[in-house]
């Protein structure tokens, strides 16, 4: 009588598992931009990166939000102008060199962050609605842990 074949899992190699995540984060680009479809019209996505990081970081020189969102500054300057048109955000003289703006949130902007807040996190509920809280909690604390690691 003969035995069932005896199977030994495969295990991916380090290789293979870091490849994985690689082809899985460049997957993640295509969340970002559904989760971008859910701006209002006249707030593209730079725009709303620019509210994001004055919100986080307070008021700063363009500079210094163009190092933060890591793009050029003539392309952050565009997004600011944007902004600014809006109401969204103050450009105001530097008390330490008056030919330099510090740019802060207005009242407007942070009106505006709370609305963006309430569309993503929407998108999110909708489009993990079959997720268990347990495997939302999950893929929030290896997220964090990723980034703490760059």
């Amino acid at each position: 009588m003969r035995g069932c074949p005896v199977t030994t899992p495969t295990v991916p190699s380090t290789s293979t598992r870091y490849q994985e995540l690689a082809r899985q984060l460049t997957g993640i680009g295509a969340v970002k931009r559904d989760l971008a479809r859910t701006l209002p019209p006249d707030c593209p996505a730079g725009a709303a990166a620019v509210l994001t990081v004055l919100d986080r970081h307070g008021e700063m020189r363009l500079s210094r939000l163009a190092a933060f969102m890591a793009i050029d500054v003539s392309v952050t300057s565009r997004h600011v102008a944007h902004v600014a048109d809006r109401g969204w955000i103050a450009r105001e003289p530097d008390p330490g060199d008056g030919r330099c703006r510090i740019l802060r949130l207005t009242p407007a902007g942070r009106a505006l962050l709370t609305e963006l807040g309430t569309r993503y996190t929407a998108a999110l509920e909708r489009a993990l609605a079959d997720w268990s809280a347990r495997d939302i909690d999950e893929l929030n604390t290896l997220l964090a842990r990723l980034r703490s690691s760059f």
